[in-house]
């Protein structure tokens, strides 16, 4: 077993976006994105990735 989690089922909210040299606030952004998705019921954890492309994972 890798973690204790709770019972199936689970759900992941993918959120993409484009980088671009003006993305200021994307730091406060994706900040409050993962504070809001931690409030929600049964939140195992957040993941993301940044290159041309960023992506965000919810679980």
């Amino acid at each position: 077993m890798i973690a204790a989690t709770p019972v199936a089922p689970y759900y992941a909210v993918i959120f993409t976006s484009l980088i671009s040299p003006d993305d200021q606030e994307y730091d406060a952004m994706a900040d409050r994105m993962v504070s809001l998705a931690a409030q929600q019921p049964r939140f195992l954890g957040i993941g993301s990735a940044r290159e041309s492309v960023g992506i965000t994972v919810s679980y």
